[in-house]
């Protein structure tokens, strides 16, 4: 094979390193599924499918797994592959260095751990300028080895032989050799996973306040003389911790007991009492103290950063999902307000198409006080335009205008829903908002999209930063490019949940459908101004740069109503049209009737119409979608009033009042109650049973009661239960 050529060899450790079986029997343990799954899935996204793709339509193939499993089996062969081509380069460098032995490469090869990776490459990799090769440039190599022999003869007398040139005493050359030392312990990677376990077992995290920041840091005080154990500390703690750190208020160690450790490393290198075992010593405590315990610590701070982090994306992802998935009021006109005081309340009025057809200003709190006109205003407006239903923002002036707009005699019964307005002044200002309305201030973009948040959340918060909304913990201080993967893939998981509809879709909306992109959700806006509405799904195949792999991947997932085929407005692929028609042939009927007649449905055998490409799962999911085609599966939205209180001190102890859930944490959940400042619902106070996840028990947008149990106007806190409110 030519393994002196390093490039040859580097070449064949790429060939080898990929096997299927390598790979499938890492993953499949790390995920739960077969290997058969694994390959399948593996095979699937390599060829560029997507995670909703296929999980909606190759279920035969991957037998059945759902979205979840399928993104961790993603995750887990792009973080496999990370490691095997880490295993490539150090391979490659440690051969060239003329080093690499057939035990050292055996263990390379079998390593599934990244840091004892790095610490069988240690010893090998190139370093900077250091005290033990400053004392190898001295000719003390010999000096260490010999100490590490550990013989019962005369150290100083053997360190005689040293002191020449630049060494000048016998604790010179001494020194030198613990340098030595000291580089080989921290190389040794029996000594690094030997720490590494008690940093795991034993570590403990501990804080001190900076020096000189005790008044400037308050809001850290609860972290000023703290300590816990690494593998208890939640990860909120750890990331209040490390914000603490980064804001210069605080001093975070990480480290286990320091005398058991060494006792344990010395008993590793230390074997018998002899003069030579008294320099080991110090070169084993040197070697903790300056190179072991820093590099551990790191390692460990790195470790728990990043296990903090998963579980804030993992939250702040739930309740992004809880937040798209919120229901929808629908095709509904709608009549628009973005409230406020001095500068008034915005108002637009929306056709049942998301359209702006009007604006104006009303002023009916302070300090103009104008009520009677802005009541004349809006009943003349929902008359006019034919109002459905009003959509007020949350923020300032919301509960006032609340009361203003309830007390109104519409002469007709119209819906008032309070929507939350979190992150509408990010999208006011956005490319995105003055692209579609260029001639409109940010109020009136800001009003638009408090209305379209009320008829469809998610196809209008895709167009906003997800860390924008305010639904996570801690999101600022995550790993962000994490972050945005995590939220894209919830994103892109909710759009082809719900699907599109591929005639009023907007650019935002289209980006996120299996298959599309920026650019080609730009050209489907083209063609469409172009060309008209969509008139079927084949149509697609005419657009610029949309090509057979990815049709495939996005027609199932956007709908035609009233489209050419009936099947075009719902989530049967037109791969499976063919098998819909044959099942109609053989009862006699249109497609059409299939759709609206359960009494012919009913006599469909599913076992009838499986072939070798579409199997049982894939006939049954067409019967159900034929019953229901293209079934919003979000919730029907319900009409809510908080209780008569608009301020902090309008609560007292003890008060019953409904809310609004906000936000959901790893420690419990917010709850808006209409006072302009969320109150805090403990995990011990969810319900009268233990609770390990909040999501056990709420979600975001979810209509609860709670109890009053304290409100600290100072502090602006207010602590809430809502076991305690349930009689």
């Amino acid at each position: 094979m030519g393994r002196k050529n390093s490039k040859n060899y580097f070449l064949y450790l790429r060939s080898c390193y990929m096997t299927p079986t390598h790979l499938l029997s890492t993953i499949s343990s790390q995920v739960a599924c077969s290997a058969k799954q694994v390959a399948a899935t593996i095979t699937l996204l390599d060829e560029g499918s997507t995670v909703p793709f296929i999980a909606r339509y190759r279920k035969e193939a991957t037998g059945g797994l759902d979205e979840v499993l399928i993104e961790k089996i993603r995750l887990a062969t792009l973080k496999y592959r990370e490691l095997e081509k880490r295993k490539e380069y150090i391979l490659a460098s440690i051969l060239e260095q003329g080093k690499l032995t057939p035990e050292l490469e055996a263990k390379i090869k079998d390593c599934t751990d990244s840091n004892f990776l790095e610490d069988l490459y240690l010893p090998f990799k190139p370093k900077r300028k250091t005290k033990a090769s400053i004392a190898r440039e001295n000719g003390l190599e010999p000096l260490a080895q010999w100490l590490m022999k550990e013989t019962y003869q005369d150290v100083f007398k053997e360190a005689t032989r040293f002191v020449k040139n630049k060494i000048n005493t016998e604790e010179e050359a001494l020194q030198g050799a613990r340098d030595i030392i000291a580089e080989w312990i921290n190389e040794d990677a029996r000594a690094r996973a030997s720490i590494r376990l008690e940093f795991e077992r034993h570590a403990e995290v501990y804080s001190k306040v900076a020096k000189g920041k005790e008044v400037e840091g308050q809001k850290f005080q609860d972290y000023f003389s703290f300590s816990e154990p690494l593998k208890k500390c939640p990860s909120h703690r750890i990331l209040a911790l490390f914000r603490g750190e980064e804001e210069g208020f605080l001093k975070i160690g990480i480290e286990p007991e320091e005398e058991f450790t060494l006792e344990k490393l010395e008993r590793q290198f230390i074997t018998r009492k002899t003069d030579s075992a008294q320099h080991i010593a110090l070169a084993v405590k040197d070697s903790y103290k300056r190179l072991l315990a820093p590099s551990i610590e790191t390692e460990f701070r790195n470790l728990a950063k990043a296990k903090a982090d998963e579980e804030a994306i993992h939250v702040f992802a739930e309740n992004l999902r809880q937040l798209l998935l919120s229901a929808p009021l629908g095709s509904k006109r709608i009549l628009a307000i973005d409230p406020g005081f001095r500068s008034g309340c915005k108002v637009v009025c929306l056709n049942q198409e998301g359209d702006l057809i009007h604006d104006t200003v009303i002023y009916p709190h302070e300090p103009q006080r104008e009520l009677s006109k802005a009541i004349d205003t809006l009943k003349k407006l929902v008359q006019t335009y034919h109002i459905q239903a009003i959509a007020i923002g949350n923020g300032t002036a919301g509960r006032e205008t609340e009361e203003v707009v309830k007390s109104i005699d519409f002469g007709t019964s119209l819906d008032v829903f309070l929507v939350n307005e979190s992150g509408a002044s990010i999208y006011s200002a956005s490319d995105i908002a003055r692209e579609e309305f260029p001639d409109k201030d940010l109020t009136v973009r800001g009003a638009v999209s408090i209305g379209r948040r009320l008829a469809d959340p998610l196809a209008e918060l895709v167009k906003i930063d997800a860390k924008s909304i305010g639904v996570g913990q801690y999101q600022h201080d995550v790993d962000q490019n994490k972050l945005k993967q995590s939220l894209d893939t919830v994103v892109q998981s909710c759009v082809n949940k719900v699907g599109v509809n591929l005639n009023t879709a907007s650019k935002s909306l289209l980006t996120y459908v299996s298959g599309l992109g920026p650019q080609t959700a730009q050209n489907i806006i083209a063609f469409r101004n172009k060309e008209g509405a969509f008139k079927n799904r084949t149509q697609l195949k005419k657009v610029a740069r949309l090509g057979d792999k990815a049709f495939e991947q996005c027609a199932g997932f956007l709908r035609i109503p009233n489209g050419v085929h009936p099947l075009d407005n719902s989530a049967v692929h037109p791969e499976s049209y063919a098998i819909v028609e044959a099942m109609a042939k053989d009862q006699n009927c249109s497609v059409a009737d299939l759709l609206n007649k359960e009494d012919i449905r009913k006599k469909i055998v599913a076992e009838k119409y499986v072939t070798s490409q579409a199997g049982l799962p894939t006939i049954q999911d067409i019967l159900k979608e034929l019953a229901k085609p293209g079934l919003d599966p979000r919730e029907a939205i319900q009409a809510f009033s908080f209780a008569n209180v608009k301020k902090p001190e309008d609560l007292y102890e003890g008060m019953i009042v409904p809310g609004i859930v906000t936000n959901i944490t790893k420690f419990g959940c917010f709850v808006d109650i209409g006072v302009k400042q969320d109150g805090m619902v403990h995990i011990s106070q969810l319900a009268n049973k233990f609770v390990s996840d909040p999501n056990e028990v709420v979600r975001l947008q979810q209509q609860v009661l709670v109890k009053v149990m304290e409100v600290d106007v100072v502090r602006k806190r207010i602590s809430l239960s809502m076991k305690q409110a349930v009689s």
